[in-house]
């Protein structure tokens, strides 16, 4: 069964209290309409009953006076309602209101005599008119009632989801990376101003964002401090290694200290990729040239494949990055055949391992965490991202359908 899908404004909060004020001032409006409907109807009612019986206690008088009836009084007049008629033959008394010439008539009728009835009519005509013109201005103020009260509830709905929304941005900026990004709900800064609810939403969402920002802030620092302090005794131990005498030993011992230094150059990367504040240095380039040096830098079995070549604006030392860092991640952590495609603006890095882990094609590298138990620190799919997030571009991860890892490159304007 095909279920009927809503447009996306049928959920939003504007439209549900529209409804809801719609609904409940119908409802006030109805209950008002059929108090007040009901009250004066009785009353006129009763007014013109009362007349009428009147009326009948007279003409039952004169009646049984022997004197003549007054106009608008009978025995059997024609137009009696047959109910009202079979109730007076029966000894009783009451009234009724029907048509009558065009008109409505209030009639009041009682016994006559064993077999007839003596009744009197009361022209109704202006009591029915007072009445339907009560209900019509019962409709016009309801209308009018019903109409202000959504312009102003609107008014004051608008303003809160707008408010709402201001937030919800606010906070996909901070969950897209953008720690500066805050609400500043002027109701939060006045402290002799109530707080409603969006604004005690909002001051929670900024105090969040500062103490995220504060603790990245932290990290950050700490991680380039720790960088700059390693690199000092880094350098000597690599002296100190290559004046060792050739043996296993020494290249075990030259080996770490190649890669605490590549981990070390790799953390002064990051955090000054963290600062935000790396300048591009843009020329043109051919894209298939430039990935044929990447590959043979990288010392790599790697296939280039150049489907469509293309001359792009981009920062050259920046881009050989990205791509070397994806080639080395690609034979690292999967399996040959690796193969590197350039079709445009789009360079494709493949390779036919186990794919990419499931908390890295939600999420996106991590560092310092691997799937497995395979070598390496992860920070070299989380610089190539930082990277091209530098060059305006999009790096997606992915794999393939019949097995293995795919990285895709898109450059954009700005690279």
């Amino acid at each position: 069964m095909t279920r009927l899908a809503l447009p996306q404004w049928a959920g939003t909060l504007a439209l549900k209290a529209a409804v809801f004020i719609a609904v409940m001032c119908c409802a006030l409006a109805a209950l008002l309409g059929v108090l007040v409907h009901v009250s004066v109807t009785n009353q006129t009612v009763g007014q013109a009953r009362d007349l009428a019986l009147s009326r009948l206690t007279d003409a039952t008088k004169a009646y049984e006076a022997g004197d003549s009836l007054l106009p608008g009084a009978g025995v059997d007049p024609p137009g009696l309602p047959m109910a009202l008629r079979r109730l007076a033959v029966d000894g009783d008394r009451g009234t009724m209101v029907s048509e009558h010439h065009g008109h409505p008539t209030m009639w009041a009728a009682g016994p006559a005599d064993r077999k007839r009835a003596l009744a009197v009519e009361v022209d109704y005509s202006q009591q029915s008119r007072t009445i339907a013109g009560l209900d019509r201005a019962i409709l016009w103020s309801s209308g009018l009632a019903i109409t202000v009260t959504l312009l102003v509830g609107a008014f004051a709905v608008t303003r809160v989801t707008r408010r709402l929304h201001a937030t919800a941005q606010v906070a996909r900026r901070i969950s897209g990376g953008d720690l500066d990004a805050r609400v500043d709900d002027p109701r939060t800064k006045d402290p002799t101003h109530p707080q409603d609810e969006v604004a005690a939403v909002a001051a929670a969402l900024d105090s969040m964002a500062a103490s995220l920002q504060g603790k990245l802030l932290s990290e950050q620092r700490f991680t380039a401090d720790v960088a700059h302090e390693l690199r000092t005794p880094l350098t000597g131990l690599h002296a100190a290694a290559e004046l060792l005498p050739p043996s296993r030993p020494t290249e075990l011992v030259r080996d770490r200290v190649a890669a605490l230094r590549t981990l070390t150059e790799d953390l002064l990367e990051i955090s000054r990729l963290d600062t935000g504040r790396e300048r591009l240095e843009l020329d043109a380039e051919e894209l298939g040239a430039l990935a044929t040096r990447v590959v043979r830098a990288s010392g790599t079995d790697t296939e280039v494949v150049v489907l469509r070549d293309a001359r792009v604006e981009t920062d050259r030392r920046r881009l050989e990055r990205v791509l070397g860092n994806l080639v080395a991640n690609a034979h690292k952590h999967g399996r040959a055949p690796v193969s590197l495609t350039v079709d445009g603006a789009v360079v494709t890095v493949r390779d036919h391992g186990d794919g990419y882990p499931d908390y890295l094609l939600e999420h996106g590298p991590q560092r310092f965490r691997t799937e497995g138990g395979a070598k390496g620190h992860g920070l070299g799919l989380t610089i190539a991202v930082g990277q091209a997030e530098v060059l305006g571009a999009r790096l997606e991860f992915a794999n393939a359908v019949d097995g293995g890892a795919v990285a895709i490159l898109t450059l954009g304007s700005g690279g």
